[in-house]
């Protein structure tokens, strides 16, 4: 029996949603939802500080890696399919040696406090 979706008002719904399920199993029908290349990363303002969350889902904590360098934060990670890197720019300058990170239920979460958007120069 042939389906008949010339006036079917759910196709662009259900294309849709199994695009994004095969997006989540790496195209393996039925497979696990993998930490893919699309982790979602928020950063949240604080009044001294700055959070970035990332969901990672199917990742260990043995397998992330996190470096900052005072504008950016780069969270690197590795599954058995995938591997993964996203650099994020930080909407102020943070102290990098103030970062702390916690990792729970594939949650990744980075604190880190900020820093004056200036220094002081004296002129001689």
């Amino acid at each position: 029996m042939r389906r008949d979706d010339r006036d079917d008002p759910f196709d662009d719904i259900f294309s849709e949603i199994e695009r994004m399920m095969e997006e989540m199993t790496g195209g393996v029908a039925g497979g696990n939802a993998g930490f893919g290349s699309d982790a979602h990363v928020s950063i949240y303002e604080e009044d001294d500080e700055i959070r970035v969350v990332a969901d990672m889902p199917g990742v260990s904590k043995e397998a992330i890696d996190i470096k900052c360098d005072g504008r950016h934060v780069t969270i690197s990670a590795s599954t058995d399919r995938s591997d993964y890197e996203e650099r994020i720019e930080l909407p102020t300058r943070v102290d990098e040696h103030s970062a702390k990170a916690t990792f729970n239920n594939g949650i990744l979460e980075i604190t880190l406090d900020r820093t004056g958007s200036s220094a002081n120069i004296d002129l001689s």
